[in-house]
């Protein structure tokens, strides 16, 4: 479940900053970028999530 409101939250969040990039440049919105940017951002957060919050409760 907390994989789905990752990619979730990646696309959202992408997308704004995305779409808001592209409008200061004067440029056309691209989902192609955006989805290309969110996949990078869920891979970086799973990987650093998965790495940093260690359960002590599961070794006990």
């Amino acid at each position: 479940m907390r994989y789905i409101a990752t990619i979730i939250w990646a696309l959202v969040i992408s997308g704004v900053l995305s779409y808001v990039l592209s409008s200061m440049r004067g440029d056309s919105f691209s989902m192609m970028g955006t989805i290309v940017f969110a996949v990078i951002m869920f891979i970086a957060i799973v990987i650093l999530g998965d790495s940093a919050i260690h359960d002590d409760n599961a070794e006990n």
